[in-house]
């Protein structure tokens, strides 16, 4: 019992350097480990089917996207079903606006109001032509615009008015009247329905047109003030003289 004992003690002291190399477990550095898995995985047949940059991008975007809409739902009473409702409520309050206020428009320079004239120049007859085309289509905004302008370019056909680049309808209003004081109110009330047909599209009607086309008439019969000629008072409400 004693020598059995002495040599399983033995064996248990035996240093594993004296052991068979075939007991020696087979071990490998951590990091070249690594490194060779890495090497390995880079490989692209391991990345055939990894969806482009594009659509990571995207996925990434959507998913930020999920967890703004998840939060706004978390906080709106009843959850997503509240937050759908007050979606639509301000896309119909957006759309109600957008009917209230008519087409958007560009906001012009001087004022508040825009240029009289386009940049195509034509005389006052062709304005009035193309005002009494409108007319008889039924279309009285566009018929109003064109006899206002050619109102203007009346008077400067008749050098009451000198021709400039960007005047406004106010603009030639107020110049106007200094030639046709009796005019005045008049000028001034046609001034502001076109700016208001242009540029704050409130259609016009038939009415306003013929009251134009009146005042058009009334002004080409108009004898102007000359110069140095002491004006009158302008009758009220700005009629013809």
């Amino acid at each position: 019992m004693r020598g059995a004992t002495g040599k399983g003690a033995a064996a248990r002291e035996t240093p594993l350097a004296a052991r068979s190399e075939d007991e020696v477990p087979v071990t490998v550095p951590r990091d070249p480990a690594r490194e060779a898995a890495e090497d390995e995985l880079s490989k692209p047949m391991y990345h055939e089917n990894d969806p482009s940059l594009l659509r990571r991008l995207l996925d990434w975007v959507w998913d930020r996207v999920g967890d703004l809409l998840d939060t706004a739902a978390g906080g709106t009473p009843g959850g997503w079903v509240g937050l759908v409702v007050i979606t639509l409520l301000v896309v119909l309050l957006l759309v109600a606006l957008r009917l209230r206020m008519g087409a958007l428009r560009r906001t012009p320079a001087t004022g508040g109001h825009g240029e009289l004239f386009d940049d195509r120049p034509r005389s006052a007859a062709a304005h009035r032509a193309e005002a009494e085309r409108h007319a008889a289509a039924g279309r009285w905004s566009e018929a109003l615009q064109e006899r206002m302008r050619a109102l203007v370019r009346s008077l400067e056909e008749r050098a009451l008015l000198d021709p400039r680049p960007g005047r406004t309808a106010d603009e030639a209003a107020t110049e106007a009247a200094r030639a046709l004081p009796q005019h005045t109110a008049a000028l001034r009330a046609a001034a502001t329905a076109f700016d208001e047909v242009t540029y704050a599209a409130r259609p016009a009607d038939r009415a306003a047109y013929l009251h134009l086309r009146d005042l058009d008439d009334a002004v080409r019969n108009s004898r102007p003030r000359l110069v140095g000629e002491r004006s009158s008072a302008a009758p009220p409400g700005g009629g013809t003289s």
